[in-house]
């Protein structure tokens, strides 16, 4: 599957402190490219939520477009789930 990513993801992602937390996500992106969904539920809208059970419990939030395409909408961690939910629904919705 062909991944993208918005540009609020990529500047979330690089605003990261921790190389680890990075090169962790990475991977979790690449295994949802070959169809690895593990740890992935619908947050409704259309749009899923990726759990990554590391540190602060960081979440990744995408789309599915016609099964071969995702779409990095946003990221976040436990603490600001509810707000990075609401933002990746209203992403999901203008794309």
């Amino acid at each position: 599957m062909e991944v993208k990513k918005t540009k609020i993801f990529d500047d979330w992602l690089l605003g990261l402190k921790d190389r680890r937390v990075i090169t962790i996500i990475t991977a979790n992106i690449k295994r949802i490219s070959q169809g690895n969904m593990s740890n992935v539920k619908s947050v409704g809208e259309k749009v899923f939520e990726k759990k990554i059970y590391f540190g602060a419990g960081y979440r990744l939030y995408f789309v599915n477009k016609n099964g071969d395409l995702i779409i990095l909408l946003c990221g976040g961690d436990k603490s600001t789930q509810e707000k990075d939910i609401k933002l990746a629904q209203k992403i999901a919705k203008e794309i």
